[in-house]
Order: C-alpha cells, then sequence, then structure tokens
C-alpha cells in the first residue's frame, strides 16, 4: 500500500502542474484575446473626423428660410461661423465623416427675385460684404470645386429632380441699369450647370440678334437660351470635380479634367459688356410638394 502511494504522489504532482499550467497559458490567451479587442474598440472610437477646409471669407450665402418675402443671406464675417448659426444650420451644415460643406435646400416661398425656385446658395463677392465689385470676361477668372449629390428626390414620373450647383450671373453696373431705367442690377446667368439625371449638362446663353446696340443688348429678353450640352460621363452620386475658366471672349466648363466644353463665339464677346460673378452650392429647380436636394462641397476655390 504505502508503495502504491509512493507511485500515485508523483504522479498527482506531475498532473497539478499540467494542468496549472494550462490554466494559466487559458488565461494568458483570453487576456491576449481582451486586449485586441479592447485596441479594437478604441480605433473604432477614434473615427477620423474631418472638416471642409472652404474659405468662405469671399462669398455670402441665401437660404431658403425666410418671411416669405424674401430669403435670409448671410455675408462675410458672419458666414464663417455657419456652424454655430442656428439660422443656417438645416441649410449649410458640416458633414465630418466625409469631410464636406452640405447645402440643403427645398421649395420655399422665400425666393430672390426674378425666379420661383429656392436656393442655399454661395454668391462671390470679391469684396466681403459688398455685392457692387464684380468682373467682367476681360478681366477673367476660375471657380474650381470638388462636389457629390448627397441626395435629391424624385418626381411623379420617378425622374430625379434638377439642382444647379454652379453658375456665372451677369450684373449691370450703376451707368447700365440707370440707362436701360431697371430697378435692380440683374442681368442674365452667362452660365448654369445642371446635375440632371445623373448627368453634368451646361446651359449658357446667346443674343438673338447680333446687330443689337450696347444699349440694346444690356435687357435681359435681348438674351434667349442655347441648346445646352451635356457630358458624356454619368457623375451620379460620386465625387466630381468641375472647372470654369473665364477669359476674353471665351468660356471652358471641365468636367473630372477629361471633358471640356468650350465656348468661343460671337456671343461671349458681345458678352463682355456685362459684370459677373460666381455662384456655387444648391439652387433646387423645382416646386414639387415634399421635393429636396442636398449637395456636397469637398473642395471650392475662386481666382481671378
Amino acid at each position: 500500500m504505502k508503495n502504491i502511494q509512493r507511485n500515485i504522489l508523483p504522479f498527482l504532482v506531475i498532473v497539478f502542474i499540467a494542468v496549472n499550467a494550462a490554466c494559466h497559458a487559458q488565461e494568458s490567451s483570453v487576456t491576449e484575446s481582451n486586449v485586441k479587442k479592447e485596441k479594437r474598440k478604441k480605433k473604432k472610437k477614434k473615427k477620423k473626423y474631418k472638416l471642409p477646409d472652404i474659405d468662405l471669407s469671399h462669398w455670402k450665402v441665401t437660404i431658403p428660410a425666410g418671411n416669405g418675402k424674401k430669403p435670409i443671406e448671410v455675408s462675410p464675417p458672419e458666414i464663417s461661423d455657419y456652424a454655430n448659426n442656428e439660422v443656417l444650420k438645416p441649410y449649410m451644415y458640416n458633414d465630418s465623416v466625409r469631410g464636406a460643406l452640405v447645402f440643403h435646400a427645398f421649395p420655399s416661398k422665400a425666393t430672390t427675385a426674378n425666379t420661383k425656385y429656392s436656393r442655399s446658395e454661395l454668391r462671390e463677392q470679391m469684396v466681403p460684404g459688398s455685392n457692387s465689385t464684380n468682373w467682367t470676361f476681360k478681366q477673367g477668372g476660375t471657380m474650381k470645386g470638388k462636389l457629390a449629390i448627397d441626395k435629391i428626390s424624385r418626381d411623379k414620373n420617378g425622374k430625379y429632380h434638377r439642382v444647379i450647383i454652379m453658375q456665372i450671373h451677369g450684373r449691370l453696373t450703376d451707368e447700365q441699369k440707370e440707362r436701360i431705367g431697371q430697378k435692380d442690377h440683374n442681368a442674365p446667368p452667362i452660365l448654369k450647370i445642371y446635375w440632371k439625371d445623373g448627368k453634368i449638362r451646361v446651359k449658357t446663353k446667346v443674343l438673338k440678334n447680333l446687330g443689337a446696340t450696347e444699349t440694346e443688348m444690356l435687357h435681359e429678353d435681348a438674351w434667349g437660351d442655347d441648346k445646352g450640352h451635356t457630358f458624356k460621363e454619368e457623375v451620379g452620386f460620386k465625387k466630381f470635380r468641375l472647372e470654369v475658366k473665364v477669359s476674353e471672349g471665351k468660356m471652358v466648363v471641365a468636367l473630372n479634367n477629361n471633358e471640356f466644353k468650350v465656348y468661343e463665339n460671337v456671343h461671349m464677346r458681345k458678352w463682355g459688356i456685362f459684370e459677373n460673378y460666381f455662384k456655387a452650392g444648391n439652387y433646387f429647380q423645382t416646386r414639387d410638394e415634399g421635393a429636396f436636394a442636398s449637395v456636397r462641397y469637398y473642395d471650392l476655390e475662386i481666382s481671378h
């Protein structure tokens, strides 16, 4: 019996040591697994938040909010604090996951003069806070943007609504306004760039009577719409780049630096009588009830 006990004792010690080592190994494995899980959780928590790097010091914004007579506008320097502006927040806000500035619009009673559509749109101000200083084609200018359609409603036939995402708008000088007896400085837009059914469409103006005098050309009804041009590439809801460059008698629109539409003709030369300013954002082209659109801008810059 004593021999049996002596033989069993070493065996039990070995078993105890083996079990204890296995337990430690398992605990170590569980601990390592927990550490890895915690690290993954921390990585998830440390999501990178990006803010758009767009200089707004030379832009004012118009939004669909207002008292029904005219929309609200915010100019520099107040526009730079848009993220903390309670009035702007529903219409102009950051998408910090994508690093974009979003412009949201829907049909409202607050529309600008000479239009029935609503907008959340930027208007260039060469002198911050003033609309009076603008530029001519002879002086030239360039606007570049990287953007995407965030979301947009459909009409009763299932087609997406249209939205204007960039413009060049004409403006009468004080002298021109007085000369034709007009109550405001409004002149036609020489350029409208649309997002339409997932593609980019460009519209410009043509002078109806090439023999018109300079005074006659100042009237809005002297200009008509061209047939328009639709770029071949379908951008859909993906990011895309637009560049608009103007010089004396010439305008070039580029999509993704791959497709180009060049306007260099008599109409561009005649347009030289007007001053102009750039516009960018979301000029929504419908009055359908319940309609909406949001446009994301990742980059936007202008130069002269």
